[in-house]
């Protein structure tokens, strides 16, 4: 019998996420944990049946398309962040976007799972998906089997905590991040730091300084600039 050489995947979910666009979604899950979304079951698959026993475990892998990618070609050779941008290696060797088959894979931490107005939802902690990102599974975390000790990380081991560098309000983005928390009870202050600290700057713009840029996160678009040594929120804009 010749191989299989394509599939029909069905969606089974729909993320409504923080983040908006690409520019300032970590490039791994799990290092921005105030980032939330909530994932949708949608029909046939929006039971609350199709979820029992996964309240027992506190992550799940979840298995999505880059949907934001789809009309962009794939690269045989990816520039990894971690690398500077400056040094090639294998798209298969890397968790780049531009891929033959625009599949991703996050774990996240699971939350709240409930029914409302007969649609079903999973909240989602520690995310690192964009809003409307399509889901094709989803599978629980296993612990004894999913985290190897020993295992290599590669040319992508884990950053050194020094060399992030602090993140600091203006008074006016003070203000505006304290005015949002009380009207939505949403921690915007912290959210907006672990993401700024991260860099989200492509490569190329890594050494420039007072450059303004904007990121958009919920509905706000936060704009900040990096220093000598620290980044500044300067505003909040809605």
């Amino acid at each position: 019998m010749p191989p299989l050489t394509s599939f029909t995947l069905q969606t089974i979910g729909i993320v409504h996420s923080c983040y908006k666009e690409k520019f300032g979604i970590p490039r791994q899950p799990g290092l921005v944990t105030e980032a939330t979304a909530r994932l949708e079951l949608i029909p046939p698959y929006n039971r609350l049946d199709t979820l029992d026993g996964i309240d027992g475990f506190s992550h799940i892998w979840i298995q999505f398309i880059f949907h934001a990618c789809i009309s962009e070609s794939w690269k045989a050779k990816i520039r990894p962040p971690r690398l500077g941008g400056k040094t090639k290696m294998g798209v298969f060797a890397t968790r780049a976007t531009h891929r033959p088959n625009p599949i991703g894979l996050s774990v996240v931490k699971i939350g709240r799972i409930y029914q409302e107005n007969k649609k079903v939802f999973i909240d989602l902690h520690g995310a690192d998906l964009l809003d409307g990102t399509p889901v094709l599974d989803i599978k629980p975390y296993l612990p004894y089997a999913d985290n190897i000790a020993n295992a290599k990380d590669g040319f992508a081991p884990p950053p050194v905590k020094t060399q992030i560098k602090p993140v600091v309000f203006s008074d006016l983005a003070k203000t505006q991040c304290e005015h949002y928390q009380n009207l939505h009870n949403r921690d915007i202050a912290t959210l907006i730091r672990q993401v700024i600290e991260q860099d989200p700057r492509p490569s190329y713009l890594s050494e420039q300084l007072d450059r303004e840029h904007g990121i958009t996160l919920w509905e706000l678009n936060v704009k900040w600039c990096a220093r000598n040594d620290h980044f500044e929120i300067l505003r909040i804009e809605q």
